[in-house]
């Protein structure tokens, strides 16, 4: 179990969170953002929610926004940024896979970690940026935008 792991185990376990509890509705934003692409604006809604909680979970939504924000960075050409914070926000997620909360971590670090592996040679990435979706493949979106479109 890598450190990151056990120190996540440690954490959840101690501080009694629940797998069925709701995601906080600016968790569901910032995730919504991630999906569309919006890397920063994610990063402002997860930022504000992994400070605020006092719980294990808060490194769930850490490595949620790490991801983004190096896809931010992948997307500005500052592929040593990336880097970093792909490799920091995979290593967060490690210990909430398979499932957390409904939310299907192993999926959104195997997509991800595509792009970690070719950033050093420069080859191009996969076709399509990573998802965090559902257990059941469903994509995630904030409740407001599942209002207005549906």
């Amino acid at each position: 179990m890598s450190a990151a792991a056990a120190r996540v185990a440690a954490v959840t376990s101690k501080d009694g969170v629940r797998p069925g509890e709701p995601l906080p509705g600016r968790v569901l934003q910032g995730i919504s953002l991630f999906n569309r692409g919006e890397f920063y604006r994610c990063h402002e809604y997860l930022e504000d929610q992994w400070r605020e909680e006092p719980n294990g979970i808060r490194l769930l939504y850490q490595g949620i926004l790490q991801v983004g924000v190096g896809f931010h960075h992948l997307r500005a050409g500052n592929r040593r940024g990336a880097s970093r914070l792909l490799t920091k926000g995979l290593a967060n997620l490690r210990g909430f896979e398979p499932t957390t909360r409904n939310l299907d971590i192993a999926r959104l670090r195997r997509e991800v970690l595509p792009y970690l592996e070719n950033l050093p040679a420069g080859k191009a990435p996969p076709d399509r940026e990573p998802l965090v979706r559902y257990r059941d493949g469903t994509p995630v979106e904030s409740p407001e935008r599942r209002g207005r479109d549906g």
